[in-house]
């Protein structure tokens, strides 16, 4: 009599076209999403630096002239002028604490000559710096009626920290002109300046002064999610690991243990 060999039945890798396309997809995306992470992380911690360092600076008096942008970015800015009321807007899509609401923008003309970062930069020109004054609730029932707010007249000072821009938010819908007492969602000095015909300073100010206007100033710092954006690069990597471990796992496959047997033969 004679008997078949057994089949072998030790896994054996076995290479598939379309998981594995699959697979190089999934683990290009997840590394390059991960660097991506890593990167804004890196820029949020030199952020986070360089405000830790001006901050400690002494509080610098500005006055109307030509600015350095990169020196003053992130310094505590003082400014003495006036604001121009017949000119607020308002940035949507600021919530607070959970609290929808908005930060009040207005420009603020700044009382000239002044002392600027080098006396030979006074110029005496009559210049405007656009200022985040601070942040009021929505109406939940009508999204364009504003709570009632005071603003200073005259000449006063007011201090502030000095950032590039006002950050983006997502865009919903189409923004409508820009003119006093606008609602936008996305704002740049430029477009400000446009509308105003007002001679912008390249800079923004958050207002930290208190200037008895009832505003809340508690403006999230631009150097937030460090560990959110690590966080999320760790798991962009892990993805990519997985995605090819689970390659590679379902690659092994057992060879067929009943497959083609030979019949037993019987010699006479």
């Amino acid at each position: 009599m004679l008997i078949g060999s057994k089949p072998d039945s030790r896994p054996r890798f076995r290479f598939r076209l379309i998981p594995f396309i699959a697979t190089v997809i999934l683990v290009v995306l997840g590394i390059a999403l991960a660097q991506w992470q890593t990167r804004r992380g890196d820029q949020k911690q030199l952020i986070e630096s360089k405000l830790l360092q001006r901050q400690a600076d002494p509080v610098l008096q500005f006055g109307a002239g030509p600015a350095d942008l990169d020196r003053l970015e992130y310094r505590r800015l003082a400014l003495r002028g006036e604001f121009i009321g017949a000119w607020p807007v308002y940035l949507d899509n600021r919530p607070l604490n959970g609290v929808a609401g908005f930060y009040v923008l207005m420009p603020f003309k700044l009382a000239g000559p002044g002392a600027g970062l080098d006396a030979r930069l006074d110029t005496g020109l009559d210049d405007y710096v656009l200022v985040a004054r601070g942040w009021l609730p929505r109406d939940p029932s009508d999204r364009s009626k504003l709570p009632s707010y005071p603003t200073p007249a005259g000449t006063i000072e007011i201090e502030g920290l000095v950032r590039r821009d006002f950050g983006h938010v997502m865009q919903l819908g189409d923004a409508g002109p820009l003119q006093p007492r606008a609602i936008v969602q996305n704002l740049t000095i430029g477009e400000f300046a446009a509308a105003s015909k007002f001679k912008l300073q390249p800079f923004v100010v958050e207002q930290t002064s208190d200037v008895g206007d009832h505003l809340q100033r508690t403006w999230p710092r631009p150097s937030l999610g460090i560990e959110k954006h690590r966080g999320y690069a760790f798991q962009w990597y892990a993805l990519a690991v997985m995605a090819f471990i689970f390659f590679v796992v379902t690659g092994f496959r057992r060879g067929p243990e009943n497959t083609n047997k030979p019949a037993a033969q019987q010699s006479g």
